[in-house]
């Protein structure tokens, strides 16, 4: 996986069992995932163990980056090459921005998640599908396995809300989609005192990531205290492989309650560069 990384993916594996979870860089502009890095990890030089999967997440979260197709293409020929799979989450598919577009590679060796939840705006209904390759011996018995051991099954209303959302199509999520990107620019400007190029992303689901002052470089502390000092909430980049940064999402929100966020945002950005964090 690549650092930042979506922190339930990560948890997820540490859940099975695994403890060699490796975790390769993005590029540091685009927060895309580097390519190079994992074409080095998974060649067979040197007799080394080679990863028995890859996962990436398109759009990104935390990110709010994307993977173009070209990119995702050569991803997934890197691990059909090395015989490893490639789980790609497509959670945010239909939250792309300025006119970028999605798209999925499918193959032998590829998994691609789909969700409902956010796709449709059904947040806490925790719905959603796989598309897999159903040639590949027993993977099915396997996906089976697992599903009726964690989450047994979805809610039969939210099987409801599902079956309805695809008879609405996905035009219905993306004229409502478009409006987030006054949201987006409303949140950019609330975290323009972190200076130029601090914040990355935007391109896709409902995030950006920021880069914190250097004086203040513990983000969890800086969590807790824009919480507790300014009345505002976000993420932690620790937790996604990324210290030093935050995560920032601007959906969620009518533009308005929006407004009265990001001006919280600004005030505690401001005062965090030019005095840190005050306690009184």
């Amino acid at each position: 996986m690549f650092a930042p990384y979506y922190f339930n993916a990560y948890m997820s594996f540490q859940m099975t069992g695994i403890t060699n979870i490796l975790v390769g860089p993005c590029d540091p502009e685009t927060l895309q995932p580097d390519a190079d890095w994992l074409e080095e990890t998974l060649s067979k030089e040197k007799n080394k163990t080679i990863p028995k999967l890859v996962t990436i997440v398109n759009p990104g979260n935390p990110s709010g980056s994307y993977v173009p197709d070209p990119l995702l293409r050569r991803i997934s020929e890197l691990c059909k090459n090395a015989g490893c799979w490639l789980v790609v989450d497509n959670t945010y598919e239909y939250f792309m921005y300025d006119g970028l577009k999605h798209t999925c590679v499918e193959a032998p060796h590829v998994v691609n998640v789909f969700s409902f939840s956010k796709a449709y705006g059904m947040m806490g209904w925790r719905v959603g599908y796989i598309a897999y390759p159903s040639e590949v011996e027993g993977l099915e018995a396997q996906l089976l396995k697992t599903q009726d051991n964690i989450p047994i099954c979805a809610s039969i209303i939210g099987q409801k809300l599902a079956l309805y959302s695809l008879e609405l199509g996905a035009e219905w999520v993306k004229e409502r989609v478009e409006k987030l990107t006054k949201n987006r620019d409303i949140i950019l400007d609330a975290l323009s005192p972190l200076g130029a190029n601090a914040v990355k992303g935007g391109q896709g689901a409902i995030y950006l990531w920021a880069k914190l002052p250097s004086g203040a470089s513990n983000d969890v502390e800086v969590v807790q205290w824009l919480a507790k000092r300014h009345g505002v909430i976000v993420i932690p980049g620790s937790a996604s492989g990324g210290p030093g940064y935050v995560r920032v999402s601007f959906g969620g929100l009518v533009e308005d309650v929006c407004s009265v966020a990001a001006a919280r945002l600004r005030k505690g950005m401001e005062e965090l560069v030019s005095k840190g964090m005050l306690s009184s």
